[in-house]
């Protein structure tokens, strides 16, 4: 008897449930719980996720497309303006180069801004640029014996096949 009633509710849950919410130019899993789908966001971790669902009141281990939208529209907000929410510290960019202002990104602005970061210094020729611009390792990582990009390091039998048949195919001529 607790299966048809459990049956009975799910359709009701399944009308009510959004698939897709949309924070920062990406969209999240409405079907996972609020932390987990927070958390795969770029720009926020299980930590900063835990802390937008306490500050929009919110259980963290509820569905997230199943939220009303006053609580998934607060969650967007603070996910979005994390920087007014959270302790200087805690934001992902402090004191930007070009503005001197603490933010915090998420989604694709993050990527966005390392990308531009990372062009910046190559411009300026930096030590860390320079290694950008080279294909190196850029954080002080051993480079003796990984990393290496140039082919592979053992035998490559493809290779020697298609030489072999190179070969062949030249002295039947």
């Amino acid at each position: 008897m607790s299966t048809e009633e459990s049956q009975d509710d799910s359709p009701e849950e399944e009308e009510d449930l959004q698939y897709f919410v949309r924070i920062g130019g990406a969209d999240l899993d409405g079907t996972k719980t609020v932390e987990r789908s927070l958390s795969e966001l770029d720009g926020i971790g299980t930590r900063t996720a835990r802390l937008v669902a306490e500050k929009a009141d919110v259980d963290r281990n509820a569905t997230f497309g199943l939220l009303d939208e006053d609580d998934i529209d607060a969650v967007v907000d603070i996910a979005e303006n994390l920087e007014d929410h959270v302790p200087s510290w805690m934001t992902n960019r402090q004191n930007d180069f070009f503005s001197g202002e603490t933010t915090h990104l998420v989604g694709t602005d993050v990527n966005e801004k390392r990308r531009h970061d990372i062009n910046r210094m190559k411009i300026i020729e930096s030590y860390k640029g320079v290694r950008h611009k080279r294909g190196q390792k850029v954080r002080g990582q051993r480079t003796k014996s990984t990393g290496r990009s140039e082919g592979t390091i053992g035998v490559n039998v493809e290779e020697i096949r298609e030489e072999m048949a190179d070969d062949e195919a030249g002295d039947e001529e």
